[in-house]
């Protein structure tokens, strides 16, 4: 079970950094992102998702 969670984490975080990654942002800001959501894994996934996609 906890493969399974681990597993759709790493989904999770691919698709923000992938996501980011698309967006018209400086690359400062870009790698500061994309740093935060790995580092903080389903945290980073969550507050990025709900909170800080819609206003970039």
């Amino acid at each position: 079970m906890s493969t399974i969670i681990y597993i759709l984490g790493v989904i999770a975080a691919v698709w923000c950094v992938l996501d980011i990654c698309k967006k018209n942002i400086d690359t400062l800001k870009k790698v500061l992102l994309i740093v935060g959501v790995l580092v903080f894994s389903w945290i980073g996934v969550l507050v990025y998702y709900f909170l800080i996609r819609n206003r970039i």
